[in-house]
């Protein structure tokens, strides 16, 4: 294997957005059961679903702060590993990604502080509505991420032109190369690309069912040591049908979600499915086996004949093949033993999650679920299969639309006809780059991989970024992991018990800050208690409906000199 800078910086990218990945759709699938939660406590107007409540929530804001602070390093990757890449993607890019800190990431912390330190201090109703928009927060941020993303796959609404120099005003060249950009022309047809929607509902019916694996894992480890058990019971069967439900929205979107990489992306298809040939009849789905590139053939295979025609072009009896990897240039060919082996992969546990949410509701409509311990433990190690079976979905969709970092749209008829040489190789849609003599010369609109890396960056540089990042990493996931485990095994408050306010330093600056603005408002409303003046009679003070937490500026800045000077 080669370890040139491109690989080298392809790995590190791939490694530090797996791991980020760990966090996003566990908080939205998360939030999306607290929300359940806290409705069902309003309505029930039950004091277990809300002790139930303030458990997930601790867990919800562990894993959404670990999650921010590993969502950060992949930005500034942009800039210094893959800076032509900024370059080319910037203009469409930046909307997107301006979307999703203003109106989500800003929008899920703020009111994530109502939900962590607001309870009992704020009425039920803004509680409650907290709780949604922290959800929602969540939801709008992986909307405008999947957007940025889709359209790297499907690019729609932007034209491939040459920067201008900023200093000159000229035409950009570096080095003899043109420097392109695709410049949005429609800002709704980059929202609404070919794969937006079938990639934002199966992204999110991921969240559903890893959001639900975890609550029922905990809840799982409750009963077979049964503690808690009146929490965990409740708890565990309400993101039963949660998770039964993320798992059915998974099948259906990734039905969909296949059919239009068909259609949009057909040699990734090729590739998930190990299709070299596209021959002359209905093609054949592998259940497993190991593509071998030599021989165009997957060795050690179990197929289903005509299986990925039907699924594909919904035929029966199926006829029409399937688009193959021959139709296209080797040059543009993508791997095949990764995609093929992820897609297969996260199929396989798809399936395993709906067969073992099944065997959950036989057993509850029997009576005994919370009686077999042999599910129960299948359900603790749940949340694993869920984690690695979204990992896997991106890895195939990332590795499957390789050499291409941004993937030029095919050339079709207007009646949508895919167009093709006289050697029958698909042809892509061409953009002009210009030369330094003057000239053109007609390109894929699209940004090939191994294009889209600074050339500034080298590979001593990139390699110990990557040690670095792996002691980092690790050394938070075990950080996220030993917090996990305390609130775990600490458990949720009994029933009945009341909400205490933030404890410690927090609790401390804010009775002095409350203190200290209390003073000041009533020198302001009362001149004579200001040193060095007479009492003045005034009218008596209506009724203070002020909140009880004040938030002292000056105070909280002199507790925490203070802590840190102990």
């Amino acid at each position: 294997m080669d370890l040139d800078v491109v690989f080298l910086s392809r790995l590190q990218f791939a490694l530090t957005i797996m791991f980020h990945y760990l966090f996003p759709p566990l908080t939205i699938g998360l939030g999306g059961l607290i929300v359940i939660y806290e409705t069902l406590y309003l309505t029930k107007k039950d004091t277990a679903w809300k002790s139930a409540n303030v458990f997930w929530i601790k867990l919800f804001a562990v894993t959404f702060a670990v999650g921010v602070a590993t969502g950060i390093v992949m930005e500034f990757e942009f800039g210094t590993n893959w800076a032509n890449y900024s370059r080319f993607v910037g203009d469409v890019f930046g909307s997107a990604l301006a979307a999703e800190g203003i109106f989500a990431f800003f929008l899920e912390s703020g009111f994530l502080a109502v939900l962590v330190f607001g309870r009992d201090r704020v009425g039920k109703k803004f509680y409650y509505f907290s709780t949604w928009m922290v959800f929602i927060g969540s939801v709008f941020s992986s909307v405008w991420i999947v957007i940025a993303n889709s359209w790297q796959q499907t690019p729609r609404g932007s034209l491939v032109q040459q920067m201008t120099n900023p200093s000159t005003g000229e035409p950009w060249f570096i080095d003899g190369a043109p420097q392109m950009r695709a410049q949005m022309q429609n800002f709704w047809e980059v929202v609404f690309n070919p794969s937006t929607i079938d990639r934002i509902t199966h992204v999110w019916a991921g969240c559903a069912v890893t959001g639900g694996f975890f609550v029922l894992s905990i809840c799982a480890w409750y009963i077979l040591r049964k503690k808690h058990m009146d929490f965990s019971k409740r708890c565990f069967k309400v993101a039963l049908v949660f998770t039964f439900l993320g798992v059915l929205a998974s099948a259906v979107t990734g039905d969909s979600n296949a059919r239009m990489v068909a259609e949009q992306q057909p040699a990734k298809l090729a590739a998930f499915e190990g299709h070299y040939e596209t021959g002359d009849g209905p093609t054949a789905l592998h259940l497993f086996g190991i593509p071998n590139d030599k021989t165009k053939t997957v060795d050690y295979s179990i197929e289903i004949p005509g299986m990925l025609s039907f699924l594909v072009y919904r035929e029966f009896p199926p006829k029409t093949p399937v688009i193959g990897l021959d139709q296209f240039h080797p040059d543009d060919i993508p791997p095949t033993q990764i995609p093929f082996q992820a897609f297969h992969i996260m199929v396989a546990l798809g399936f395993a999650m709906l067969g073992l949410t099944i065997i959950g509701f036989f057993f509850w409509w029997r009576g005994s679920l919370f009686k077999q311990r042999w599910l129960m433990y299948l359900f603790v190690i749940g949340i694993l299969g869920a984690i690695a079976a979204n990992e896997l979905g991106w890895v195939t969709a990332e590795v499957g639309r390789q050499p291409w970092i941004v993937y030029p749209p095919m050339q079709k008829t207007t009646d949508g006809e895919i167009l093709r040489n006289a050697d029958g190789i698909i042809q892509f849609q061409q953009a002009e780059w210009p030369t330094l003599e003057g000239g053109a010369v007609l390109k894929p609109a699209g940004l090939r991989t191994r294009d889209g890396h600074s050339q500034a960056v080298v590979q001593s540089q990139v390699l110990f970024s990557i040690i670095m990042f792996g002691l980092i990493y690790t050394l938070l996931f075990f950080v996220w992991i030993y917090v996990l485990n305390e609130k775990i095994r600490k458990g949720p408050a009994p029933v009945g018990e009341a909400v205490t306010p933030p404890e410690g330093f927090i609790r401390t600056a804010g009775e002095h800050a409350h203190d200290s603005m209390t003073s000041l408002r009533e020198q302001a409303q009362d001149p004579s208690k200001l040193p060095g003046t007479s009492p003045i009679p005034k009218k008596p003070d209506k009724p203070s409906d002020t909140p009880d937490a004040y938030h002292g500026i000056s105070k909280i800045l002199r507790m925490f000199i203070e802590k840190f000077k102990k």
